[in-house]
């Protein structure tokens, strides 16, 4: 710890930990996808206010002060057979590192690099150019040419961020991830300056994120052209963006109103914005239900400090009606699928089992939402109370299981198009990891590993996938003995009824620039 030095935390992040000189790169040869090389940065921990940061900062800090050079990647399956990562120190005693792992912070991804580093090949340095325009925010909605020229525009900046961080113009700290960001910067100026940059090897690791990943798979599975194409299913030459196309349709229906002489779409005259439909759009895939969606809208209305603050409370249950209303027209056939998993699930545990599936890997899947068992411990001084939902041995909890289902089914697809993926890349020599919708690779592999990412997607649903559900469900719930119930032939009627699909042709997603980007 004599190396570094208490100092005024920059870009946003409270008080940090700067190093007193500026540490090279480290990295050391390991198995293909499983080991981190570990970035000795120019810039250290920020230590935030949050506590649970401040001990995982700590962390960092103890790793990088034991020079440790690789990390091994574990990862473990929780309930949606989604993967998670947990960093392993393999040079010590194999103990695990629950923050220092590319699920952590903008800090500890920062930090770290692949071990097996590449060359940059024709289009390699592109991509690093791209990826840092991607982490700075500024060009979300613009293409990926635009991104490229606007990153040659501020090559002075970039190399000035990488040669003097905390001296010069400091214009990575303006980013949205700027340790990341810094991070690249001195990638870039490395490779720049590299005698030929197409043979400069490079191990740093380049991001393709989904677009709406939820909301993507549902566009999938009903084949809806009109979803689709607001989820950058349908090649475009700029990324379509759901969040505004949902503002604009709630913006729609606001004049509308207005028009009737509504006091509530007048008052929100101005100030319908894709920030404050965004959280709702995102979450409604996941199972937010409107009171849910109207606390998300209310506190973004508080934060608009020209917005009559009277009208928050009408205003926030006037906008998630129109929120879910826009839904419903720009994804007919998602909302349908919803409202069939969930009403299956309800009707599933009402007939007192829990709700299970196998994903199309195979993979079962049970969600464990009981009523809660108690057990009590009475003591001289207090007694405690446990409580416990994963008890089998409860009733299930209906409104968790009916709730939970949708996104959840909706996970284990995203689970099973990584892990698809995952194994292609692995096939094609690839190095690959991901943060759930996020796929890394190295900059070179960029073109190949967003080529396999659209044809698993395409192959994932190009399966039964509903009708395949369908069967299963009805096999496992409704067959034997209790067949014959009048509950359980409700049950059997739901089941069958599977949503009917539109005309979205899936091979169109092989072509979609922004899909992943």
């Amino acid at each position: 710890m004599s190396a570094l030095r208490w100092g005024r935390g920059a870009a946003g992040l409270g008080w940090a930990l700067w190093p007193a000189g500026r540490p090279g790169l480290l990295a050391e040869e390991g198995t293909l996808g499983g080991l981190w090389g570990c970035r000795r940065s120019s810039s250290a921990s920020p230590c935030e206010q949050d506590r649970r940061r401040d001990w995982g900062h700590a962390e960092l800090l103890e790793v990088l002060e034991a020079r440790v050079r690789q990390l091994q990647a574990d990862n473990v399956s929780e309930m949606r057979a989604k993967l998670l990562d947990v960093a392993r120190i393999p040079e010590a005693d194999g103990s695990q590192s629950p923050h220092f792992n590319h699920l952590g912070s903008d800090l500890a991804r920062a930090l770290l690099e692949f071990a097996q580093g590449r060359p940059l090949g024709p289009h390699g340095l592109n991509w690093l150019k791209i990826h840092l325009v991607n982490l700075t925010g500024l060009k979300k909605r613009e293409s990926l040419q635009a991104r490229l020229a606007f990153a040659d525009e501020i090559m002075d900046d970039i190399l000035d961020s990488a040669d003097q961080p905390m001296t010069g113009r400091k214009w990575w700290m303006e980013a949205d991830e700027p340790w990341q960001a810094l991070a690249c910067c001195m990638e870039i100026a490395q490779a720049v300056r590299a005698p030929n940059p197409a043979a400069y090897v490079s191990h740093f690791p380049v991001h393709q994120d989904g677009s709406c990943n939820g909301l993507q798979h549902y566009a999938a599975l009903g084949r809806d052209s009109v979803g689709a194409a607001s989820v950058n299913l349908v090649p475009s030459d700029v990324p379509q963006d759901v969040y505004s196309s949902v503002a604009a349709q709630v913006e729609v229906f606001r004049r509308q109103d207005a028009e009737r002489g509504v006091q509530v779409a007048k008052v929100l005259e101005g100030f319908i914005s894709r920030k404050v439909v965004k959280q709702t759009v995102m979450t409604v895939v996941y199972g937010v239900t409107r009171y849910g969606g109207r606390l998300q809208i209310e506190k973004r209305l508080r934060e608009l400090s020209d917005f009559p603050q009277e009208f928050v409370w009408q205003a926030s249950h006037y906008l998630v009606r129109q929120v879910f209303n826009s839904l419903q027209e720009m994804f007919s056939s998602t909302r349908a699928i919803q409202r069939w998993l969930t009403e299956s699930a309800r009707l599933i545990a009402r007939s007192g089992l829990a709700v299970e599936w196998v994903t199309p890997l195979g993979i079962p899947i049970i969600q464990p939402y009981h009523h809660d068992s108690k057990v009590s411990i009475s003591g001289g001084i207090q007694s405690l109370t446990f409580c416990s939902s994963g008890d089998t041995n409860q009733k299930p909890n209906t409104l968790k299981q009916k709730n939970g289902f949708p996104p959840n089914f909706i996970h284990s697809l995203d689970s099973s198009h990584m892990m698809l993926t995952a194994l292609h890349c692995y096939r094609k020599g690839l190095t690959f990891v991901s943060v759930h919708d996020c796929f890394w690779t190295h900059a070179a592999d960029v073109a190949v590993m967003n080529q396999v990412c659209r044809e698993q997607f395409v192959r994932l649903h190009s399966q039964p996938i509903l009708h395949d559900l369908s069967r299963f469900l009805v096999e496992r719930y409704c067959s034997g003995p209790r067949s014959t119930n009048a509950q359980v032939a409700k049950l059997q009627e739901m089941l069958l009824s599977v949503p009917k699909t539109g005309t979205f042709d899936l091979d169109q997603v092989k072509h979609s620039t922004y899909f992943f980007s």
